[in-house]
């Protein structure tokens, strides 16, 4: 009776410190975004700042006289006047140019009523605005509410694991944003630096999620197993397929920009490492949480039954994963595969072409690392959970 109540007091004091330490990891990873906020990338342009202001306006009139349509686009200028309605300047209104210059990808066509970016050019001696330019639509205030909706919902309904999740988050988002991307743009080799990035976020984001517990462990193994197998994966055939970096959308501008050293080709490579990833992690959670619910409605059970229990749950998620990726990827290449159909190509060529060559072994790789990581992670459970 005595050793039983020494069993409970000691399972007691280890639960008690286990939430002790998610809180701590909690809190040091809302630190560490925090600082990440406040981080300079190195590639801020002060010259862009001086003098220059972004602020959200209002266009209160419109004059489309001075546009001219060519075919399908239109050119020429489109004069407005705007009403400042953020900054040192709200309540002003002020004339504004938006020259559209026939590129339909790159134009805007602005409206009465629309919210738009308004950059304003101000002298730095008197402070009077010099002149003003409507750059894009104002998309800020939605995008906050949007995000808000998200992690009220995410929070509502998941509690502190919903907390957690967003915390993880954004804190993947600060490390794209504030480390992988400016170690892209100094020439660091894409690769490690992919994979490094998508190794420490996948921790993170696993002991979030499931805090120092054997189901954490089981996961972020089966994770970080499955992005290694995907990272070697993407190597492999990547030189195989031999598809250029250049595929991807403004990769030309940044050697417009003087960044003549980038490797384009490894950075569209370390693409693949890093869309795969979350997937991979969804596949190890799936099937970790599927042995630890399994062992503690039958604890009794065996390692080896455990393993195969495992495997059919991978078989299962499996099977709608590949088919979750395809869509996924597929879905931002519709408008060309539409341009190779309109034109009649034949299959042979299209699936020779460069752009789509990237997407199918974008897809592939992707679903390659799903098959593995199931079986790997399924392993690992068996192993760890008995």
């Amino acid at each position: 009776m005595q050793a039983l109540s020494g069993f409970f007091i000691h399972l007691s004091y280890s639960y008690t410190f286990m939430k002790k330490t998610d809180t701590y990891l909690v809190i040091f990873i809302a630190v560490l975004s925090s600082v990440l906020w406040f981080l300079p990338t190195g590639f801020e342009k002060q010259e862009l700042t001086i003098n220059t202001l972004h602020e959200k306006g209002v266009v209160i009139s419109i004059d489309d006289s001075e546009l001219k349509r060519v075919g399908l686009v239109l050119t020429g200028e489109q004069n407005m006047e705007i009403e400042i309605l953020s900054g040192q300047y709200k309540g002003r209104k002020v004339s504004a140019t938006n020259f559209l210059m026939g590129q339909m990808s790159y134009d805007k066509l602005f409206r009465e009523g629309d919210k738009v970016l308004t950059v304003l050019r101000v002298d730095g001696e008197n402070g009077e605005i010099v002149n003003a330019r409507a750059a894009e639509m104002y998309r800020l205030d939605v995008q906050l509410i949007l995000f808000a909706l998200f992690g009220l919902f995410l929070v509502g309904f998941a509690r502190w694991t919903g907390f957690r999740a967003l915390l993880s988050f954004v804190f993947t988002a600060l490390v794209i944003w504030k480390v992988l991307i400016p170690l892209f743009l100094r020439g660091v080799p894409p690769l490690p630096v992919a994979y490094l990035v998508v190794m420490v976020t996948t921790t993170v984001i696993m002991l979030l999620i499931t805090g120092f517990s054997r189901k954490g462990a089981v996961a972020l193994s089966g994770a970080l197993g499955g992005v290694t197998l995907t990272t070697i994966l993407t190597i492999v055939f990547g030189a195989w397929f031999r598809v250029p970096g250049t595929v991807r959308d403004f990769s030309e501008m940044l050697l417009y920009s003087g960044f003549f050293s980038l490797n384009l080709t490894g950075i569209f490579l370390s693409g693949i490492v890093i869309s795969a990833a979350g997937a991979v992690m969804d596949m190890a959670m799936d099937i970790a949480a599927a042995q630890a619910e399994i062992v503690e409605k039958k604890p009794h059970i065996g390692r080896r039954e455990l393993i195969f229990s495992g495997f059919s749950v991978g078989h299962a998620v499996i099977g709608t994963m590949t088919t979750t990726l395809l869509f996924a990827y597929s879905g931002s290449f519709t408008f060309v595969l539409m341009v190779f159909m309109a034109q009649g190509m034949p299959m042979e060529y299209i699936f020779n072409i460069s752009y789509v060559s990237a997407e199918i072994l974008l897809t592939l790789v992707g679903s390659f690392g799903l098959v593995l990581v199931a079986p790997v992670t399924a392993v690992l459970g068996g192993l760890m959970y008995k």
